[in-house]
């Protein structure tokens, strides 16, 4: 079989866990597969990357990059030295190169007071320019042949938008070329979380990128399966740190997989379903630590069990904003707006819900935008649009996610007794799909929504019990 597997930053943060994700690798090749892996940068590297960024063009006082480039090779050395020592002149020289390009572009921003998206992007690409290079020597070490590859000389083209790429069409048969062609003789380890524009310019996916990297490689190559790594089981019915009791799902469809992730769940990024989708390509998802455990399938036909919902999951830190006034009924244009300003302002709706009588729209923002949204909407106000601008902040979104809710009488009845039941106030109510209900409740009350719909559809329990 044809396999693309990725693994995450914790996957691969230090020598002890990139020894065992190269374990992985060698038994399933082992085992006749053609293989392609896709690597996050080691564990909190992009963060720091980001951070040293923001230091060198806001901070007064001369950062201390020198000590920072140092950490970074003392890092990444040490795991070099354990995993692949036969190698470690070889990659070690590779390394000390991309660390000088690294310091030297910090110092020139520093400099020239200056950081263009373009530069940002380039900089915190380096986590994985640095973890590819280890990850592909420890698999040689161990007898498997392999190379690195940037995610650009993979062949992943995107639509040149910094800090958020789209990958375009024309990507997957350069990646057939690029990539597709070396799996018989190799593994090749792709850098994740980059891709290059149409005039070769370094664009990276965004956060979780490497997520949407790997799915894109997996359409490239015509992969038959995608393996996620990560460091929890699976897919689990929520977020266990809330509910200790949240079980890992046996199986789950594409659709619902889509809700739970734009709805808060971590494990596969939203935008990563798109090109998975796209090629009906069967993913796991496992855990890099435990993986004799079964994990999660997901695929596009659902897996029907007894249970009507099949997982919950929790969005905090967001705001409610209301626009209205009666200048607003029967209007034409009034929506597209306030959804034009907010879109161009960067700020994005998770749900929107409009009063029948077409004089309130309300809508549910991540925290972080609420003063963006604001100062976008009071444009849309002085154009005479609406009237009013209201919001409340302390809002979590609580998303229920099943294919059994489709057809079936009184399911939303069951979810809003038993909130009620424990006196939690829905304060707004939202159904996108056939199989996702969301409700909006006080952020004091979100873990509690979560804990009584997760216990009245009993999702603590094995499937089949």
């Amino acid at each position: 079989m044809r396999l693309v597997m990725k693994f995450g930053g914790t996957s691969v943060g230090d020598e002890k866990c990139i020894a065992n994700v190269v374990n992985i690798i060698k038994e399933f090749r082992d085992a006749g597969n053609e293989i392609a892996v896709v690597v996050s940068a080691m564990t909190h590297v992009t963060d720091q990357l980001i951070a040293i960024t923001e230091e060198v063009i806001n901070c007064k006082q001369k950062p201390a990059l020198d000590a920072f480039i140092e950490s970074l090779r003392s890092r990444h050395m040490r795991a070099l030295i354990a995993v692949a020592p036969d190698y470690a002149d070889e990659i070690g020289e590779h390394l000390n190169s991309r660390l000088t390009k690294l310091s030297n572009i910090l110092l020139t921003i520093r400099n020239l007071h200056e950081l263009t998206p373009r530069s940002r992007d380039y900089i915190i690409s380096f986590g994985e320019r640095l973890s590819a290079p280890i990850i592909s020597a420890a698999l040689r070490q161990v007898g498997v042949p392999s190379s690195y590859v940037s995610g650009c000389d993979a062949g992943i083209l995107t639509n040149g938008v910094h800090n958020g790429a789209t990958a375009l069409p024309e990507s997957y048969p350069r990646i057939q070329a690029r990539v597709g062609a070396l799996l018989a003789e190799q593994v090749p380890v792709v850098m994740g979380y980059m891709g290059c524009s149409t005039d070769d310019v370094v664009t990276t996916l965004g956060r979780s990128g490497s997520d949407y990297s790997g799915a894109i490689v997996g359409a490239g190559i015509d992969a038959d399966e995608i393996f996620i790594w990560t460091d929890v089981d699976g897919v689990m019915t929520t977020d266990p740190r809330i509910i200790p009791k949240a079980r890992v799902i046996n199986s789950i469809s594409f659709l619902e997989m889509r809700e739970m992730s734009y709805f808060g769940a971590k494990v596969i990024h939203p935008r990563a379903l798109v090109p998975i989708m796209q090629k009906n390509i069967l993913v796991h998802v496992k855990n890099t630590f435990n993986p004799k455990h079964l994990g999660t399938i997901v695929s596009r036909e659902p897996h029907r069990d007894k249970r009507i919902v099949k997982a919950i999951s929790l969005i905090q830190n967001s705001c409610l904003v209301k626009v209205g006034g009666a200048i607003m009924a029967g209007r034409p244009g009034v929506a597209g707006e306030i959804f034009t300003a907010l879109g161009k302002a960067g700020v994005n709706v998770m749900l929107i819900s409009q009063g029948s009588s077409e004089m309130t729209i309300s809508m549910i923002i991540n925290e972080e935008h609420l003063d963006t949204a604001i100062a976008a909407l009071a444009d849309v106000k002085r154009k005479g649009f609406i009237r009013e601008i209201g919001f409340d902040r302390d809002i979590a979104v609580v998303s229920v996610v099943g294919a059994g809710m489709a057809g079936t009488p009184g399911a939303l009845g069951r979810i809003f007794l038993c909130l009620d039941a424990a006196d939690i106030d829905v304060i707004m109510i939202s159904q996108g799909s056939e199989v996702n209900v969301s409700f909006v409740v006080r952020q004091v009350d979100g873990v509690n929504a979560v804990r009584v719909v997760h216990e009245e559809f009993h999702l603590e329990e094995e499937e089949g019990s």
